[in-house]
């Protein structure tokens, strides 16, 4: 019987769970701020994120398109602050320059719509306000972006655009530098979030990708978990059987049975270790000379999984000779 495979696109399920503010607030304060509670969910407001333009210089023009996953501003009478959250699946080596130029870009739309206020209203009182479309008292408001990298391997990319331009050390000081704030699901364990949607999803992804199956299943065997949470988890880690479980319950209206959803990947981690086990006896039989049928009678696996494994194993005992 084939399985069925839902067409769940991780980063949509992402940007669903970076939308509530509670969540939102809580990853910036804790990773940002130390826990400070300096983001207040109530105090968030959802903003643009297409910040495509046009780019002009002299006669050229020419179109940047880009949206941002989550997108929020904070504001406190005519100050406010943009507070940009991108989700990241695998390891960019240009991630800095992508958040310079994403940063750049809201900076810019900003830009334009001072420029288009003074020019319709006329605030210009020098000819320099007039050739930068800025008064002198014209202030941008402050970008801040957060990286979250949800892989299994480690982050080995740079996190400042220096890293990423060859220049000897003594001309490094005199390049102007841009550094990406970036978390890690995979190293964020001395984090502790406050929200516990957060806190589950961190916790139980790490788990998974170290396959501690025992402190998961000790942890979470009697807890349930809502069916978004799970399709987070699912998604994240990639396990088609939890994304199918999390939309069949979803559609329940009923929350996740973790230790049934967690035995599935317990039990994974338990067959995993029987066929290296397995395997390790097959190969030491084979070298002393047994014949396959009898490793396959001794092991109880088929003389086809013998073979088959037999022949894996020939190319890397080639490679140590």
């Amino acid at each position: 019987m084939t399985a069925i495979r839902n067409k769940v696109k991780p980063d949509t399920v992402l940007k669903n769970f970076w939308r509530d503010n509670q969540r939102f607030a809580d990853v910036f304060n804790t990773v940002l701020f130390n826990g400070k509670q300096v983001l207040k969910p109530e105090d968030l407001k959802e903003a643009d994120t297409d910040i495509s333009s046009v780019i002009k210089f002299n006669n050229h023009a020419e179109t940047v398109q880009r949206i941002l996953d989550v997108v929020r501003k904070t504001a406190d009478g005519t100050d406010f602050i943009v507070w940009s959250l991108e989700n990241q699946e695998k390891i960019h080596y240009a991630m800095p320059l992508r958040h310079m130029i994403a940063d750049a870009l809201i900076y810019l739309k900003e830009y334009n719509e001072l420029s288009a206020r003074n020019k319709r209203e006329k605030n210009y009182s020098s000819s320099g306000e007039f050739l930068s479309g800025l008064t002198k008292t014209d202030r941008l408001h402050p970008v801040i972006g957060l990286c979250i990298y949800y892989g299994e391997e480690e982050w080995d990319s740079p996190t400042n655009l220096v890293d990423m331009i060859q220049v000897t050390d003594d001309l490094k000081p005199m390049i102007s530098d841009y550094k990406m704030n970036l978390l890690q699901i995979r190293s964020s364990e001395h984090f502790q979030f406050q929200n516990n949607d957060v806190q589950t999803v961190f916790d139980m992804v790490r788990l998974i990708y170290e396959e501690d199956y025992t402190n998961l299943n000790k942890r979470y065997k009697d807890k349930s978990i809502s069916a978004e949470l799970g399709l987070t988890i699912g998604s994240i880690v990639n396990s088609q059987r939890i994304i199918n479980q999390s939309l069949i319950m979803e559609k329940r209206e009923r929350e996740i049975d973790m230790c049934k959803a967690l035995e599935n990947l317990f039990n994974k981690g338990i067959e995993q270790g029987v066929i290296e086990t397995k395997k390790e006896t097959v190969f030491s039989l084979s070298k002393m000379g047994m014949p396959v049928e009898q490793i396959a009678q001794a092991v109880k696996i088929a003389v086809e999984d013998v073979q088959s494994w037999l022949q894996e194993s020939t190319p890397q005992q080639h490679n140590e000779r």
